[in-house]
């Protein structure tokens, strides 16, 4: 069976709407807590799927954070092995910086439920999903970052413009919250509650758009998720393929060196 490793930050901040996706697609799923679990121990290139989920921290508090290095490192990693990976808020944010991106604040909080952008490129992406049929997405963020080089931006707003973005064919960032579930927000009302009361924001308001929003994100996530995981899968079958033939093009090259 497939492993997916889910490094959280938060409780509450779980996978969401990705965890059954991940399930109908043959993974088990493992959490792996930030400052609880030791990230430095985890092997970096072994797992077939790793997801950086969000958290109220910034990508660029290592310093207060010091578990954030080992994320980085892992991340870091992974990229230069090209191992899928997904990123989540400050999951993106931390895939971002690793690849060599500046992460920083914006001074604004993006925090409720609106529409994408979609950009030419994810028009052709599974995210592409994500933009139809009135879709809104869960926003909740203060920070941003550059678009790492070699990445191709999917999906932008008007605070925000890079708010997903794809780089290799198999690491995925989300700035927002495509896995945001109705069930499950009621736990992010309380556990950000300083930060909802900080921006002046109705806890009112987002539950009543929640009601009105998270439905709709669901169905449209599942087939965003469903497809993308798929392509990874493919992905990997083309690259076993292609490593196949090379291994059988060099061992008939060499019997053909010492036959003669």
């Amino acid at each position: 069976m497939k492993t997916a490793i889910a490094i959280r930050h938060v409780h509450f901040e779980d996978l969401g709407s990705l965890a059954p996706a991940l399930e109908r697609a043959g993974y088990q799923i493992r959490y792996a807590d930030s400052c609880v679990d030791d990230i430095a121990a985890l092997d970096p290139v072994a797992p077939d799927l790793v997801v950086v989920l969000g958290g109220p921290i910034g990508a660029y508090e290592d310093d207060l954070y010091p578990s954030l290095k080992d994320e980085l490192n892992m991340l870091e990693k992974r990229f230069s092995a090209n191992r899928p990976t997904i990123g989540i808020c400050l999951g993106a944010q931390l895939m971002a910086r690793a690849l060599g991106a500046r992460v920083y604040p914006t001074g604004l909080k993006e925090i409720g439920w609106g529409q994408i952008t979609v950009q030419p490129a994810g028009s052709d992406s599974a995210i592409r999903h994500l933009g139809q049929d009135n879709t809104a997405v869960l926003h909740w963020h203060g920070d941003t970052f550059d678009l790492p080089a070699g990445a191709t931006l999917l999906a932008s707003t008007e605070i925000c413009r890079n708010q997903a973005f794809v780089w290799s064919d198999n690491a995925l960032a989300f700035q927002f919250h495509p896995e945001a579930t109705a069930s499950r927000l009621e736990q992010w009302f309380i556990g950000h509650a300083c930060e909802i009361a900080g921006a002046k924001i109705s806890v009112a308001a987002l539950r009543a758009d929640t009601a009105r929003y998270a439905a709709r994100l669901e169905i449209q996530a599942r087939k965003c998720f469903d497809e993308w995981l798929t392509s990874i899968d493919n992905c990997s079958a083309q690259t076993v393929a292609r490593s196949s033939a090379e291994t059988q093009t060099s061992g008939t090259q060499i019997g053909g060196g010492g036959g003669n």
